[in-house]
């Protein structure tokens, strides 16, 4: 599969799953072997994709994804970005503030066969807890 189709596929998979909700775009564009790295992991395959994107979605349901550069080579897509919302659901044990926050975000997916079979993600856990604003710091 070329570099570009596998662009469109993330792009896709960001678009038309996670901002307009169609999850059923993951049971044909993500693997049953799927796995996500990186992050709270709540199963291999769509359904794990699906229980993450839902807890995402229920923490943030205003959430944007602003994507700033897709590169990729090979089997591999590379993202970087940054996601916007408003707390407005239980994230990470954290109750809703209602505050908007900005997570900025990498990841690196594996494509084969015109499906996703791995994702790293990498985003800013400290930012988001920062912005969040449950723990003090004292200096």
């Amino acid at each position: 599969m070329s570099t570009e189709k596998n662009k469109k596929i993330i792009l896709r998979l960001f678009g038309e799953g996670m901002l307009e909700q169609k999850f059923e775009v993951f049971d044909e564009l993500i693997a049953d072997t799927f796995m996500n790295h990186g992050v709270p992991n709540p199963g291999k395959g769509p359904q794990g994709y699906k229980i993450f994107a839902t807890q995402f979605l229920k923490a943030f349901p205003d959430m944007k994804i602003n994507i700033q550069q897709i590169i990729a080579e090979g089997d591999t897509v590379a993202i970087r970005g940054f996601i916007y919302g408003t707390h407005n659901g239980e994230f990470m044990g954290i109750p809703p503030t209602n505050k908007k926050i900005r997570i900025n975000y990498f990841d690196f997916w594996k494509i084969r066969d015109g499906k996703c079979i791995e994702n790293w993600v990498q985003m800013d856990m400290a930012g988001i807890i920062q912005e969040l604003g449950p723990l003090q710091f004292a200096f």
